[in-house]
This record gives C-alpha cells, sequence and structure tokens, in this order.
C-alpha cells in the first residue's frame, strides 16, 4: 500500500507514512498532500523526494479517525492514491478523494 500505518497508544493517534513511486509521480519535481487533515491546503504538506525518485510524508493523524485526501503535483494536477483504503465522491462531477482510515 502507497499508505503505511502504525499505531502510537501512548497518544492515540497513528503515525502514517504517505509514499509515491516515481512512475506515480509523472515526473513531477514536487509532490504535496491535501486532505481533511490540512483543511485542503494544497501545498502546507510537501513529501521528500527520496534517492530512488519517490516521495514520501510522515505524519500523525488522531486514531479512530476517517480522513479524505489527494496528492497534487507541482503541476498543479490533483491524483489519488491507487491504494486508498476507499474512495468517496468529491461533490465535483467524476472526481472521486481518497479514503484513509486510521
Amino acid at each position: 500500500m502507497s499508505c503505511t500505518k502504525k499505531s502510537i497508544k501512548a497518544r492515540a493517534a497513528t503515525r502514517v507514512r504517505f509514499r509515491i513511486s516515481q512512475e506515480q509521480s509523472n515526473n513531477n519535481a514536487a509532490i504535496y498532500v491535501a486532505g481533511t487533515f490540512n483543511n485542503w491546503d494544497e501545498y502546507s504538506l510537501p513529501m521528500k523526494k527520496q534517492k530512488d525518485g519517490s516521495f514520501m510524508l510522515e505524519i500523525e493523524l488522531p486514531a479512530g479517525e476517517k480522513h479524505l485526501f489527494r496528492y497534487v503535483g507541482a503541476d498543479g494536477l490533483w491524483f489519488n492514491d491507487p491504494e486508498a483504503d476507499a474512495y468517496e465522491p468529491s461533490g465535483f462531477a467524476g472526481v472521486y478523494n481518497c479514503v484513509l482510515r486510521v
């Protein structure tokens, strides 16, 4: 899965690692994560480019919640995680948000 989760019981939180392969990045110089956990801010959560060309970001989220998210490339195009927990309509015709359950 592109998102891995690790429970942090002492803080009732979950550490989530988002990972996008070089192929999935569509040759973008930067990738960001936007979702309900950052008020859909397109550029507040930049992913770090790895040596192999993939991108990664690790954040903590409150446990026991459902979050919606999408990725945003430096080219301004939004895209989904192909291995999300589920997908929900975004309210825009034909556009779905990724579901992350922690």
